[in-house]
């Protein structure tokens, strides 16, 4: 699907809705005039007014619509705001229903609610702002305001010197058809493994002291990956050591592992993970369904969820999380509402439901075989919302991605109290993170207010041979902090 810009550069703001609205179109830029299926995105800028008017022709049917702001009001953001109106508005009849999120095209829809909310609206006010500014439905306004009160509630337990603390664990034992994570699938092969964890100990040590000459300290800690218990029991618990050995831990409130597939865990590692002070457990099987966990390449059964839950219970931990995903291959709308009942009825703190996301780098990418159609997954989502509603957990943290099914989102349901804080810090971008390990992103809050992100290497390979360059930027980080 074709897209021309004529009086402005606006192109991102344009292009991602675009891509969020019409997610099946191959996109492609272009300057010069069509007659074939495409949108034209204008922008006029007269004496009084600035007039935004969209284009879009599919099958030979075109619509038109406009919208505008007084020339004196222009800002960068109010000017973006008018364009992707047009455009929505536009889109529009083409789609056929109004689509949940909108004119909203961001991976953070929350942060306007929740931004709303810190600078003193009320919920009432920011509902409007999102149904009447951005078209959003009244069920995804509802959802991302009650997240936005939570990030409100979780931002209050931080003070000025905190950050959080993720460490990556770059490994799986196979690789899932739906993930498109920048990790190495092992298998028998461990050789990279040990030299790893010496780079990343190294990491780890360096940025405690830079973390302690700096005065802040470590609010929330998250290891993740990957699959991080894809490490044996002995380097799990040096990997450990080195954390709580290394830093200053005194305002630590939450810990966080990622077992993720239950064929990495056993009784044993679960206990020494607890041993080592972490109160937070991830055990996700994305599906009960056998038949399509072999359709997504895992190598575990719902039995063996069930089992490994049951070890992490009574290895003690304060929460457990559990992943679900909708719209997997091989799924319909009956396995998904099996699976999310039985997980329910396990009663763990936390349920995290994802919506399949099929993009780059993925199985699924290339071979699209047996998957659900948009109509389904909205029937998955909109179960799991009354379901989880209805035995009495709330919805604290989501984001969208790109090549969503149906263009939903992810949603992190939590029983009251029980929120993943990291998840918020992480997705909101209330304070700084700080990542260590392969592929892992640095997210620093500057004194100015602004937001800077530093990359870690991706692939082991390079984080290991490029570790002296990751501690310099570490250095450079700080002083930026400081």
């Amino acid at each position: 699907m074709k897209l021309r810009l004529i009086g402005h550069e606006d192109r991102y703001a344009v292009e991602q809705l675009q891509l969020a609205l019409f997610p099946l179109e191959p996109m492609e830029n272009t300057d010069s005039p069509f007659d074939d299926d495409g949108a034209v995105s204008t922008l006029h800028r007269g004496q009084t007014w600035l007039t935004a008017s969209t284009t879009i022709i599919k099958n030979g049917v075109s619509h038109t619509a406009v919208k505008r702001l007084k020339a004196a009001d222009e800002t960068v953001r109010l000017r973006r705001r008018i364009l992707q109106q047009s455009y929505y508005l536009a889109a529009l009849p083409h789609l056929g229903k109004a689509p949940a999120w909108g004119a909203l095209s961001g991976v953070r829809p929350t942060k306007i609610t929740t931004k709303h909310l810190l600078e003193g609206g009320t919920e009432k006010t920011a509902a409007r702002l999102m149904e009447d500014t951005y078209f959003v439905t009244p069920r995804r306004t509802r959802l991302s305001i009650d997240c936005s009160r939570a990030t409100v509630q979780a931002a209050s337990l931080l003070e000025e010197t905190d950050v959080s603390l993720y460490v990556g664990i770059p490994f799986c034992p196979t690789r899932c058809a739906y993930c498109s994570f920048v990790s190495r699938t092992i298998g028998k092969r461990t050789e990279l493994m040990e030299p790893y964890l010496q780079a990343l100990h190294k990491e780890l040590r360096h940025t405690a002291k830079l973390l302690a000459n700096s005065g802040r300290k470590v609010r929330t800690i998250y290891i993740g990956g990957g699959t991080p218990t894809t490490l044996t029991t002995a380097q799990m618990t040096e990997l450990l050591k080195c954390i709580t050995e290394s830093f200053d831990l005194s305002r630590c409130i939450e810990f966080t592992v990622e077992g993720g597939r239950p064929d990495t865990l056993d009784t044993e590692k679960l206990a020494a993970i607890a041993a080592c002070g972490a109160d937070r457990m991830s055990i996700n099987p994305q599906t009960m369904i056998d038949s399509v966990l072999k359709a997504c390449g895992r190598r575990h059964t719902a039995a063996d969820v069930a089992e490994s839950y049951r070890q992490a219970v009574s290895a003690g931990y304060k929460a457990i999380n559990m992943d679900l995903i909708a719209g997997l291959p091989t799924d319909d709308y009956e396995g998904f509402k099996t699976s999310l009942d039985q997980v329910i009825a396990l009663k763990p703190g936390n349920i995290t439901v994802h919506t399949l996301a099929i993009k780059k780098g993925a199985d699924l990418y290339e071979k699209r075989e047996g998957l659900s159609s948009d109509t389904e997954v909205a029937r998955m989502v909109d179960y799991a919302e009354e379901a989880l509603r209805g035995a009495g957990y709330e919805p604290y943290y989501l984001y969208r991605q790109k090549y969503m099914s149906g263009s939903f989102e992810n949603v992190g349901w939590c029983r009251p109290g029980y929120a993943c804080l990291y998840n918020i810090y992480m997705m909101e971008e209330v304070h700084t993170i700080l990542s260590v390990g392969g592929g892992g992103m640095n997210k620093v809050n500057l004194p100015d207010g602004t937001l800077r992100r530093f990359h870690n290497p991706k692939f082991p390979e390079q984080y290991i041979e490029m570790i002296d360059d990751v501690l310099r930027q570490k250095e450079e980080l700080f002083s930026l902090m400081d």
